[in-house]
């Protein structure tokens, strides 16, 4: 089975040691890697810590991503309800399982587990927002109420991981259009858009048609869409009608 050799991570590892920050930019730096057998295949798994707020973020990595182009990549947000507990009101647990099981099919790839739940605003912020969806409020909304943006998702950290394991450019597993853009700003090439579409359910229903509707997921009619050059006519058509 081809994966980062020792020598490789030794290397990766005392790189990132000496890596300074910017200072306006929130990175993280590579503290680890180790294997992780799962249920889904054998993995390799990073701890990646950000010195500017100390959270730790992972990146689970299938096959030598090392200098690789368009590597099958899943950029995914925390999300302790969906992921370890298995609420129903989203579709992140659907999601995570799926885009692991696909990583493991293309033989290489990884997926970045990033340290921001509820869309950055917090585990407590996010149960308030979904006691405000249970009043009536979409996730939107909601945020907005709490004095947010309806998403405070720093995809620079993501670019910076990106980095540090030396990945050229990336074939992206995402319905969320705002994600291509903001990682292509942060200097992330991405080759393609990889649909990741989960099937709706009675409680997750709303909650995919917010996405859709407000956000501008590519779902639906527009779920085959997968040229990057597409999603970017598509953002300026936006821009210029706003």
């Amino acid at each position: 089975m081809t994966k980062l050799s020792q020598e490789q991570i030794r290397s990766l590892v005392e790189e990132s040691r000496d890596h300074t920050c910017d200072p306006y930019d929130c990175c993280v730096r590579l503290a680890a890697i180790a294997d992780m057998p799962s249920r889904f295949g054998e993995f390799q798994i990073c701890a990646l810590v950000s010195p500017c707020d100390g959270k730790e973020h992972t990146a689970i990595i299938k096959g030598d991503v090392l200098d690789k182009e368009e590597v099958l990549v899943r950029v995914h947000s925390e999300c302790l309800t969906g992921d370890v507990m298995g609420s129903k009101r989203c579709d992140c647990r659907d999601q995570l399982l799926e885009s692991l099981k696909l990583i493991e099919k293309e033989g290489t790839g990884m997926l970045l587990y990033l340290r921001q739940e509820g869309r950055n605003i917090g585990l407590t912020e996010k149960l308030k927002a979904y006691f405000l969806q249970d009043m009536g409020l979409d996730t939107v909304d909601a945020n907005v109420v709490l004095g947010f943006r309806p998403d405070e998702r720093d995809y620079g950290i993501a670019a910076h991981i990106l980095r540090t394991l030396r990945v050229r450019s990336i074939r992206l597993l995402t319905n969320n259009p705002e994600k291509v853009q903001q990682l292509k700003k942060h200097g992330v090439k991405i080759a393609e858009r990889v649909p990741l579409i989960i099937q709706p359910t009675e409680h997750s229903e709303r909650y995919l048609r917010t996405k859709q509707e407000r956000s501008g997921h590519l779902m639906g009619d527009l779920a085959d869409v997968t040229s990057v050059e597409e999603i970017d006519e598509m953002a300026t058509e936006s821009q210029d009608t706003d």
